[in-house]
């Protein structure tokens, strides 16, 4: 029996945009990459940052925050900080922490309900695999990454409630 695909889904300026979680390609060699041009770099860079391996998803995300990334790139970039390597977090952080953000924020606010899930995917990863080396989560470089980077903010899980009037 053939497993399903995973995808992930976001919406941007109202286009749904779908992505696998995961691929299991070879790394392209570099040589082969640098013969490419920039906007086709910046796609194999998003494409690689889904890679099953995770030392090919830091890589292609680095060489991918190191460009003049486009905002179809974004989605890319929002969905690795959710996940439980924290070598990678650290290093999107390092590149991020100095840059405007602000479209990045804008798309987790677009899509603030995906966006505050994998908030939550991101402590849980933190208190399974991390907890012991970073004992003090408001130091810990995912919620760092969150609130300094992507614009995360308590408020923006609260359920507005319905009028009484």
């Amino acid at each position: 029996m053939e497993m399903p695909e995973q995808f992930i889904h976001y919406v941007h300026k109202g286009k749904a945009i779908q992505f696998p979680y995961r691929i299991y390609y070879v790394d392209i060699p570099d040589k082969a990459a640098a013969k490419l041009s920039p906007q086709q770099k910046m796609i194999l860079h998003c494409i690689y940052s889904r890679s099953h391996d995770g030392l090919v998803r830091q890589k292609h995300l680095r060489c991918l925050l190191q460009m003049d990334y486009r905002e179809w790139a974004i989605p890319y970039i929002v969905k690795i900080c959710d996940e439980y390597v924290a070598e990678i977090l650290e290093m999107v952080y390092g590149l991020l922490k100095n840059q405007d953000t602000i479209e990045i924020q804008r798309f987790c606010l677009e899509n603030k309900e995906s966006f505050c899930r994998s908030y939550s995917r991101m402590i849980s990863y933190w208190n399974e695999y991390h907890r012991l080396n970073s004992p003090d989560f408001q130091q810990y470089v995912g919620r760092k990454l969150f609130r300094e980077c992507l614009g995360y903010k308590k408020s923006m899980e609260l359920k507005t409630k319905p009028s009484l009037h």
